[in-house]
């Protein structure tokens, strides 16, 4: 009878493949042991550590589903063939078939199995044998591995079946055993300590003996109390093999609760797959692919699918019509959507979406960070959904070019990274933008500033005054512009420029520019600085930037010194006095050996205000300073503060407490209000000085 031992870890760089290495390795004496290779994102670890690389390359040029190689003393290594291309790994049948071979030839077969859940090595889980759970002693390592267990119960792995793994404790290990197994609320089935302990050998050759003597579903609980208990296990072997048992009893006890609807939603789960499988097939043998950038294409396709699909979910059985509807959306929008971030998609309390993995999933609503349970099946699923979103915008994301920026159809902002920059995964990071679009009326309802604060603002517009707005990543600077840009008067001409084009102006005479990166062959680059000198050949009346980050700033400084006043443009920066040093480097940055004061010179002249905008703990953003650039000083840029909002503390709810004050300077654009007949009453500001006064 073939045994077969999953590794499985609750997170990356816990040392799974180490251990499967180990293990396969000290089971070479045994005739019929292979080592499995199941990361399907084609990271190659076990290949590269036992230096087979080139032999497993040879196998697959020869068109091999599934690469081998026979290594010294019988080992034999095997890898499962990602298909990154195609957006999918190995089929569900396949593996099944591969499964089924190793039973015929094989006794011992080690799994490093980075993607457990993934569907197409299902068949490795439900032939275990043993699943080996490896932890790590900290303090993230126990929750993940308390998650990994909720996880495998509900997909109907027996308790008995989990051996838990402590792999390299030492004395200064953040958590120690006992207080892992109290959470856990079972024992150890092992505690491997550190490579370089003397012990090190003798645990791995005892936790293997273990393994082997795993004949059967419940042998393990029958072998002496001798076997075990592994190297570092402090249980009194008198007490003998009660502590399994006990372990079954207290996890079986712990998700009896669950047990009904974790069994309900893991069929639910197979069901899905194994449609979408079938849908893959169909697809397949029409020659057909779900990723495409032609819009009548697309447009072909997704009839095409529904009507696979429809007739799919029809020959099931399911509880009610409502859930065969349901189960229908959720295969279409994995299928021709964005899997589980479509329902996110479509909540407009979203503002941000942050996908870390397959696995883990967050969003901002209401300026908070919140983890959603929605998970991806497996990363390559993650991969497919990123592709899809950058196929219509023409962008591309594969190993020669590993991260990306764009925008979508609906204006959001997307940012994506995979491996091998990306160590645990594909990330993806979408910025949403609503459809209903705030208004200055809004801001002043949700305490970001005060009325008064917005006359102001409206004056300095109009008094065409050069304004940066700067803030953190997250503040709402582009937010904050796109409300600002209300005031500008509708027969101005204006350009804005942008990475990625999230400006919405509603005014008629508006031109939209946005940058291009090089193509694959390094050409093809348009750069926000070649942009902004475009666009003073445009005639514009106002230019608006996006985001200055580079030399840039040093255009934008020279338009706004040759008479396009009222410019806007916005730039990362804590503070006011940080934002003057932020342009001073990106001035730098544009290959001009300039001396600091000129540069200095140069900002004094061009810029008239800031506008510092903040996210504050408690998620609210609120404007935090305008301040006024006054002029030189010898070498140093005079600032002075109009508007300032102090914190006083929270309250507690957690939110912030703190107040808006007139500093009692008079601004130097009085003069310039004055000039352009605009009149602001700066008695308006009284109220919020005594206030001020008061923080």
């Amino acid at each position: 009878m073939t045994q077969f031992f999953l590794l499985i870890g609750a997170k990356g760089g816990v040392g799974v493949s180490t251990l499967s290495i180990e293990l396969a390795k000290r089971c070479q004496q045994y005739p019929g042991t292979v080592l499995v290779d199941g990361d399907l994102s084609g990271k190659r670890s076990i290949a590269v550590a036992l230096e087979c690389y080139n032999s497993i390359n040879e196998n697959r040029n020869k068109g091999n589903q599934i690469a081998t190689v026979v290594t010294d003393q019988g080992l034999e290594v095997v890898e499962l063939t990602p298909n990154i291309h195609g957006g999918f790994t190995l089929k569900m049948a396949d593996s099944e078939t591969f499964v089924q071979e190793l039973t015929q030839h094989s006794q011992h077969v080690f799994v490093d199995m980075p993607q457990p859940f993934a569907a197409a090595v299902r068949a490795f889980i439900s032939r275990s044998t043993r699943i080996i759970l490896v932890i790590e002693p900290s303090l993230f390592g126990v929750a993940g591995a308390q998650s990994m267990i909720e996880e495998l119960i509900r997909f109907g792995i027996p308790v008995t079946r989990i051996l838990l793994v402590l792999n390299q404790r030492d004395v200064n290990s953040e958590v120690s055993r006992r207080d892992i197994e109290s959470v856990l609320g079972t024992s150890m089935t092992a505690d491997i300590p550190h490579r370089t302990h003397r012990n090190y050998t003798k645990s791995l050759d005892s936790l293997l003996q273990m393994l082997l003597n795993a004949k059967a579903e419940d042998e393990l609980n029958n072998l002496q109390p001798s076997t075990l208990t592994p190297i570092g296990d402090r249980r009194d072997p008198k007490k003998g093999p009660a502590s399994n048992a006990s372990t079954s009893a207290d996890h079986q006890r712990r998700f009896a609760g669950a047990s009904e609807e974790a069994e309900k939603t893991a069929r639910r789960a197979v069901l899905k797959s194994e449609i979408h499988e079938q849908l893959i097939e169909r697809l397949e043998t029409l020659g057909t692919s779900l990723v495409t950038s032609d819009i009548q294409r697309r447009e072909a396709l997704a009839i095409q699918v529904e009507e696979i699909v429809a007739e799919l979910v029809a020959g099931r059985s399911l509880e009610s019509a409502e859930e065969t509807a349901r189960l229908r959306i959720e295969i279409l929008n994995e299928a021709l959507g964005f899997g589980p971030l479509e329902e996110l998609m479509q909540d407009e309390t979203i503002t941000e979406i942050m996908v870390n993995g397959p696995n883990q999933i967050f969003v901002e609503r209401s300026g908070r960070l919140i983890l959603t349970p929605q998970k991806f099946a497996e990363e390559q699923q993650l991969r497919l959904v990123i592709e899809r979103m950058l196929a219509p915008i023409g962008r591309r994301i594969d190993e020669r070019v590993p991260m990306v920026d764009g925008r979508l159809a609906d204006g959001s902002r997307i940012n994506a990274i995979i491996p091998p920059l990306a160590l645990d995964g594909p990330s993806l990071t979408i910025r949403r933008f609503g459809q209903k679009r705030l208004q200055i009326s809004d801001l002043v309802r949700l305490g970001a500033l005060t009325d008064p604060i917005v006359d102001f603002l409206q004056a300095m517009v109009h008094a065409r005054l050069n304004i940066m707005i700067s803030g953190g990543t997250g503040s709402g600077k582009t937010t904050f512009l796109n409300i600002l840009s209300n005031f500008i008067p509708e027969t101005e001409r204006i350009v804005t420029i942008e990475d990625a084009a999230e400006l919405m102006l509603n005014q008629e005479h508006v031109v939209r520019l946005e940058s291009r990166p090089a193509n694959l062959e390094g050409q093809g680059e348009i750069r926000i600085r070649d942009l902004v000198k475009n666009a003073l050949r445009m005639r514009p009346e106002r230019i608006i930037v996006g985001e200055c980050r580079g030399g840039e700033a040093f255009d934008m400084l020279q338009a706004m010194n040759t008479g396009h006043d009222g410019s806007i443009a916005t730039a990362h920066s804590n503070s006011p006095r940080d934002t003057i040093s932020r342009i001073e480097t990106m001035v730098m940055m544009a290959g001009f050996e300039l001396p600091i004061r000129a540069i200095r010179e140069q900002i004094c002249s061009a810029l008239d205000m800031i506008i510092q905008i903040g996210r504050l703990r408690d998620g609210s953003r609120k404007v935090l300073s305008i301040t006024e650039v006054v002029g030189m000083e010898g070498d140093v840029v005079t600032l002075q503060e109009i508007i300032g909002y102090r914190m006083k503390g929270v309250d507690e709810s957690g939110r912030v407490l703190g107040n808006f004050g007139f500093t009692g300077v008079q601004p130097n654009c009085m003069k310039r209000f004055e000039e352009y007949g605009i009149h602001f009453d700066m008695k308006t500001f009284a109220a919020m000085e005594q206030e001020l006064s008061l923080c």
